[in-house]
């Protein structure tokens, strides 16, 4: 299934979170956080302005981003979660 979305909203791929912490101890699943870090694999033409005119996105599909911890809905497309949020959710993009 494809999805487009529609706006300034972007659809995002959790990256996978750490399986080990600095010093070693291995994590188990009930413990870890969700990553609040992801990459874009689809994002919407932009946000109108009061003019009616589209207003580019600042980030592309490929980027890896950091988002806040409680933004967007999670949703599940052919067995792969994903994350949809609109683009003022984003903290920045990893460099």
């Amino acid at each position: 299934m494809k999805i487009r979305p529609l706006n300034d909203r972007i659809l995002v791929k959790r990256l996978a979170s750490e399986e080990k912490t600095a010093g070693g101890i291995i994590i188990p699943d009930s413990a870890k956080e969700k990553p609040a870090e992801g990459k874009i694999v689809a994002i919407g033409p932009g946000k109108l302005n009061d003019k009616g005119e589209r207003v580019a996105m600042d980030v592309k599909v490929g980027d890896n981003v950091l988002f806040s911890k409680y933004g967007g809905t999670d949703i599940k497309l052919d067995g792969e979660n994903y994350l949809i949020m609109r683009e003022d959710d984003i903290l920045g993009v990893v460099a």
